[in-house]
């Protein structure tokens, strides 16, 4: 387990995510900066939500930029508005993930 991340959950979201659900960075080996390398990311900032549906991996920039921020927050940055990312322009795992968590009424917040 890394990071609390079960292996089998590991496994499915490194297969899934080629790029970073943010931005689209493509994840390259060996990647052409630091800040294009793969990070794991809880799209609920909820450390207790290990699943395939709230984990994911997205660029150390993405990660560094959002923080604790909610989405909903992160996505009215500057840094986002310079990398034209949109809560509509996001990946599907982290478009369904928002949604999900909006039509059960929990709202995405920081812990």
């Amino acid at each position: 387990m890394r990071d609390g991340i079960p292996a089998d959950v590991e496994r499915q979201v490194c297969a899934r995510d080629k790029c970073c659900i943010y931005c689209g960075t493509e994840f390259v080996n060996p990647p052409v900066t630091r800040g294009a390398s793969p990070s794991w990311e809880h799209i609920v900032n909820d450390a207790s939500h290990v699943t395939l549906h709230n984990i994911a991996l997205c660029c150390v920039s993405c990660n560094a930029s959002n923080g604790i921020k909610s989405l909903q927050d992160w996505s009215q940055s500057a840094y986002c508005g310079r990398r034209h990312i949109s809560l509509h322009s996001l990946a599907k795992v982290a478009q369904s993930t928002l949604l999900r968590t909006q039509t059960a009424g929990v709202a995405d917040r920081t812990p």
